[in-house]
């Protein structure tokens, strides 16, 4: 019974420090540039919406 719990609060104290060392990853200041560039890097794709609607529309517009 106490193994069962000694390895019950070891595994809790082990998720706990991966956590904490994830935010820190996270949040340190040497990864912010490479997040900010995965942050922006939808917008620095071409703007497809005309070529979407023309296939939805059957390539062109109808009278």
């Amino acid at each position: 019974m106490t193994t069962s719990i000694f390895l019950s609060s070891l595994m809790t104290v082990i998720s706990f420090v991966t956590f904490i060392g994830i935010v820190i990853w996270a949040y340190s200041r040497k990864r912010r540039r490479a997040f900010d560039e995965a942050a922006n890097a939808p917008f620095m794709l071409p703007d497809d919406a005309g070529t979407e609607a023309q296939r939805h529309n059957g390539g062109g517009c109808r009278p």
